[in-house]
């Protein structure tokens, strides 16, 4: 079994992690060209990624975002074909994601890549890919594989009543 996390962006994260944790995939997808066709690239590329009995985590959409129209053009897409293979997700809301860390909801990224670093050990010069790490471990905390903590719990009750 493996657990999936996207932040899905116009560079979009993506990890795979084992049932214990191990870094399977740990990646930036970014395609060139001109949309749409670069979107439809990126949104295969990134579901490309994703197995039929994988476990995912998705961060939901940020509304306060410059790039709303083709972020949320690149979230759906990848929803939509998570749904049209039977595939079912995980909506994160963004502070939510970052709750889980240990950091506060409005946490910059930095705080967030240092907060994921001193509680999981992981690191990875994209910060898009950290969210898709921290969005991997929610995944797998729903199938009671980690210990959680406290505020960590308070997120999964979220998760499972959204």
């Amino acid at each position: 079994m493996r657990f999936i996390g996207v932040d899905p962006s116009t560079k979009t994260g993506i990890v795979a992690l084992s049932s214990n944790g191990e870094v399977l995939v740990a990646k930036e997808i970014e395609k060139e060209g001109k949309d749409p066709e670069r979107m439809s690239e990126l949104i295969q590329a990134v579901t490309n990624e994703i197995e039929d009995t994988d476990i995912v985590a998705i961060e939901g959409f940020g509304f306060a975002s410059q790039l709303g129209f083709l972020l949320g053009g690149i979230g759906w897409g990848i929803r939509l074909e998570l749904y049209r293979r039977g595939i079912p997700y995980l909506e994160i809301a963004p502070s939510a994601l970052k709750k889980f860390t240990g950091a506060k909801g409005n946490a910059n990224k930095e705080k967030i890549a240092v907060e994921v670093y001193k509680r999981w050990g992981f690191e990875h010069d994209s910060n898009n890919v950290i969210d898709a790490y921290v969005l991997a471990q929610i995944a797998r905390s729903t199938k009671g594989l980690i210990d959680t903590t406290k505020f960590q719990k308070e997120v999964l009750e979220k998760v499972k009543g959204g």
